[in-house]
């Protein structure tokens, strides 16, 4: 598991990240300021209120906790919530629940569902905003294209890969193209290049057209310039679902209402979203947790994302996250993220 996020540099004593964690758990079980005399009560310390309020006050000093008002109790900040995730593992077992996952998400059978189905899902554990994506890489493999003549010029490329994702693109070509044109051409291609990764058939073009271009007979040249026209990169687009951003309005952001209106802009835009999994969640198949999201926009500040990113059989990069305020269960998301990524991995061939 990894944390993101700057960490303070002195490492706490035992007893000293006992009581931390303590007031963080506290914090996100009530929301309200933690005393020293609660602490005392459920700690396995045995120390006494006293003791315990002057760990609570090098902990304040430290940068862990803000205190609202003088006779208020402690707040965890940021920092705290970092070091409290530092120290959470990972719940890896749960053989039915991981059943009960594979099973929701393998009843959809398109890739597109399956994303759309695990947004939904982490929307539901977490009770936050669920983000599912779909990164498609070079080694997708090609199930079959359609080719359509349009008026024009313009030729419809429809691309289907063996994860059953299926996306289309319109483009115009140098000059008309027959109906059986088309045909012989999406013929060529489907008994040629069907079952192959799509970086193997750039590859095998490429080489045949560096033997000898007077050789390169008129079929492969037109499959070449719909190649350069985009026919490979069709299926490069993401696809990305979200679900449960409206959760956020009922969580205490601090946010004046511009801010607010900010925030779900920011999150509107699939480009933003995208570029917040692909910065915070490393290819790894760890699960990562990035506290505080302020350096992204200010009014999200408050939020942390926890997520995982797995390589599917079908050559396609997905990314789950939760997206949160600060104050969440975080062990409960982070082990419903775990195993919902590896549901959705064995659900894809």
């Amino acid at each position: 598991m990894r944390s993101g996020g700057a960490r303070h540099q002195a490492a706490l004593s035992p007893r000293a990240a006992e009581i931390l964690c303590a007031i963080v758990q506290e914090y996100v079980d009530t929301g309200e300021p933690v005393a020293s005399r609660t602490i005392s009560k459920y700690s396995n310390t045995n120390l006494s209120a006293a003791s315990i309020r002057n760990i609570m006050a090098d902990l304040s000093d430290a940068g862990y906790l803000s205190q609202p008002h003088t006779s208020a109790g402690r707040i965890p900040t940021a920092l705290a919530f970092r070091e409290f995730v530092q120290l959470l593992q990972v719940g890896r077992g749960g053989s039915m629940e991981a059943s009960r996952l594979r099973h929701e998400i393998g009843s959809v059978e398109t890739l597109d569902a399956k994303v759309e189905r695990v947004s939904h899902v982490l929307m539901q554990v977490s009770r936050s905003m669920g983000i599912a994506a779909a990164i498609p890489t070079e080694a997708q493999t090609l199930q079959q294209v359609e080719l359509i003549g349009l008026s024009d010029r313009r030729v419809l490329m429809v691309v289907v890969t063996s994860d059953r994702m299926v996306r289309d693109k319109i483009v115009t070509v140098e000059r008309d193209l027959s109906p059986d044109e088309l045909s012989t051409l999406r013929n060529f291609i489907n008994l040629h290049f069907s079952g192959w990764t799509f970086a193997a058939i750039r590859k095998d073009l490429e080489t045949r057209l560096e033997e000898d271009r007077a050789m390169y007979d008129r079929m492969l040249q037109r499959v070449s310039m719909l190649v350069e026209q985009g026919l490979l990169q069709i299926s490069q687009t993401p696809t990305l679902h979200t679900d449960g951003a409206s959760n956020l309005v009922g969580v205490d952001l601090h946010l004046t209402r511009e801010k607010m209106r900010e925030l779900f802009q920011t999150l509107e835009e699939k480009r933003r979203v995208l570029q917040l999994l692909n910065r915070f969640l490393e290819p790894n198949g760890e699960v990562g947790v990035q506290v505080g999201l302020g350096e992204v926009h200010p009014s999200m500040d408050e939020l942390s994302l926890i997520g995982l990113t797995v390589e599917l059989p079908s050559g396609v990069s997905a990314k789950i996250a939760v997206l949160g305020p600060m104050r969440m269960n975080y062990e409960r998301v982070m082990t419903a993220v775990y195993h919902v990524g590896r549901a959705l991995q064995g659900t894809v061939v």
